[in-house]
């Protein structure tokens, strides 16, 4: 990693304060490298760095909803940096990078509320080690974005922050259940955010917000301190906009190591502790596809033409064709039995089984302080004159499942011996066809419209079920439309071997060296500049909508 040492050497010989901010900077876009580039040189303090986003997301969230809650002490931590700046002490690959969070990670002074009403008051006692350590590095949290509530679908919808608009296209969801994240990075409300992934979910808002982001090996990362739903298939990562970003990121995260708040990662091997993963990747260097041998999993694609899956496979094919004569081998994947979404996910999703047990253990642990339901059943008992949560049709099932199941369920052990069968296979395909990686749309159709009744075609399930870790990029967009000035972004997920993080980053920094796919919004002005115009002595507060943006005729069973 570049921490511009010449550029901190000459900063130390200039003046600097902790209170006043020397020159107007422009966050849109920005990445850790020009964050300190103009923090090192002179031209900025944290302080006015800070107060640029904020300034941004003030001007830019009531278009599209991503943010429930700003961090109180933001602006506190930024004069501490630049005290630490002023005195030659600026250390940490995060060195005054904004960053936010995913609302069901534990942070101070925030509460975790995982976007539900009902836990709009509970407090964690203390950070999760993701947090702690994104803290050691240097990084400011800003604030907590929105979510799909508790997680639990893809549509990014909540009783305590509404609905998320996507940036693209504001008759379009975000994706989720990290939207709120992908749409606030993809706005430029922060340089990245955290989100957690049980099935997509850290994938499909960076497919439908031009983004990249990775879910990690199982075990890789530490989940304690984060609202859970299953120990089989969470994960928690990172969503930003370039892979060298998404690489410190990783470092970061990772570098919790051994966790025995979680004990899968005792399976990290020695040799993977401790690994710098932007070493993988250099900043202005191309990276080469020649001799990649790249696998594409067939049954991951709907071929059927129509508007919403015509663009995914054009896409998808335009990759392929320009893998091939940047040299790369591309092995096509027949097997549509074994690498078919649709029944992995209805044979070996676990966690309807899981999920009771799970959430019952982080509710009633002294860790969270507050008013707050002790157990799942508490929190989901139907209060029709006070309401504190919101179940969309398609999550009716699945709560009814999960407050009876557990995993001592028959079918639980069944789905587990399936899971164990998939990923020999998985492993076998790949090791038999030597094969860097496999690639697939992440969803065969673009992001649903807002009051769709579920996030649909999304491929994230092979990697939730198997462990397996994946980068997610950006490959296009649609046609551009009356609603979507520069069309509906188009992602791709990069899965590989366990503890391969580093070779999927070079994979998708090579093909990302080919196609710069990423583009910033322009939908109602995102792409202008915003002044800061004001002084700020403290962060504003962003209240909570409580439904506002919530459209009851198209969830007409919800309790909210």
């Amino acid at each position: 990693m570049v921490y511009f040492l010449s550029l901190l050497a000459l900063s130390l010989l200039l003046p600097t304060s902790s209170f006043t901010q020397t020159t107007s900077i422009d966050v849109r876009e920005a990445t850790i490298s020009s964050i300190h580039s103009s923090l090192f040189s002179g031209l900025t303090t944290c302080r006015g760095i800070v107060s640029a986003f904020i300034a941004r997301i003030e001007r830019f969230n009531s278009d599209i909803n991503a943010i429930i809650t700003l961090n109180p002490d933001a602006l506190s931590i930024a004069d501490s940096l630049d005290e630490s700046l002023s005195r030659g002490n600026a250390t940490g690959p995060l060195f005054c990078i904004p960053i936010l969070l995913k609302d069901n990670y534990d942070a101070l002074p925030m509460p975790s509320t995982g976007g539900c009403l009902a836990l709009n008051a509970s407090k964690p006692a203390q950070d999760g080690p993701a947090v702690r350590a994104f803290r050691d590095a240097g990084a400011v949290i800003l604030g907590k974005s929105n979510l799909h509530e508790l997680a639990l679908e893809g549509l990014s919808v909540s009783s305590l922050g509404g609905q998320t608009i996507n940036p693209y296209d504001f008759t379009r969801t975000p994706g989720g259940s990290s939207g709120g994240t992908g749409a606030a990075v993809a706005a430029s409300f922060a340089v990245f955010g955290t989100g957690t992934d049980t099935v997509n979910s850290l994938r499909s808002p960076a497919s439908a917000n031009s983004l990249f982001s990775f879910r990690p090996t199982r075990g890789l990362i530490s989940r304690a301190g984060v609202i859970p739903i299953s120990y089989t298939q969470d994960a928690i990562g990172a969503i930003g906009r370039c892979p060298l970003d998404l690489a410190t990121a990783l470092t970061v995260m990772a570098s919790v190591g051994y966790d025995p708040a979680d004990n899968v990662t005792s399976a990290i091997p020695p040799s993977v502790l401790g690994t710098d993963y932007t070493s993988f990747i250099s900043q202005g260097v191309r990276a080469n596809l020649t001799g990649i041998r790249i696998g594409v999993l067939e049954g991951f694609f709907n071929r059927t033409a129509s508007n919403e899956t015509t663009p995914v496979n054009n896409a998808m094919d335009n990759v392929i064709s320009m893998l091939q004569s940047h040299g790369a081998s591309v092995i096509l994947i027949n097997d549509t039995t074994t690498y078919n979404a649709t029944s992995i996910s209805a044979q070996m999703d676990v966690q309807t089984s899981e999920y009771r047990e799970m959430l019952n253990h982080y509710l009633s642990t002294d860790n969270l302080t507050g008013p707050h339901p002790r157990t799942m059943p508490q929190l989901y008992t139907r209060n029709q004159s006070t309401p504190e949560f919101l179940v969309i049709p398609s999550q009716y099932s699945y709560v009814e499942t999960a407050l009876v199941s557990s995993t001592s369920n028959a079918s639980y052990y069944l789905k587990q011996s399936l899971i164990a069968n998939l990923t020999r296979s998985l492993h076998a395909t790949i090791l038999t066809n030597k094969l860097s990686c496999v690639i697939y749309p992440e969803q065969k159709n673009l992001v649903v419209p807002i009051g769709s009744p579920s996030q649909s075609g999304r491929n994230g399930i092979l990697a939730a079920v198997t462990g397996s870790p994946v980068i997610t990029m950006p490959i296009g967009f649609s046609p551009p439309s009356t609603t979507a000035p520069i069309g509906i972004p188009v992602g791709m997920e990069i899965l590989g071997l366990p503890w391969s993080e580093g070779t999927l980053l070079q994979v998708a920094k090579a093909i990302d060296d080919v196609l710069h796919a990423r583009r910033m919004p322009v939908t109602a002005g995102l792409n202008e500049t915003v002044e800061v115009t004001k002084a700020y002595t403290q962060v504003p507060r962003v209240v909570p909508l409580g439904a506002k943006n919530i459209d009851k005729a198209a969830y007409p069973l919800g309790v909210y």
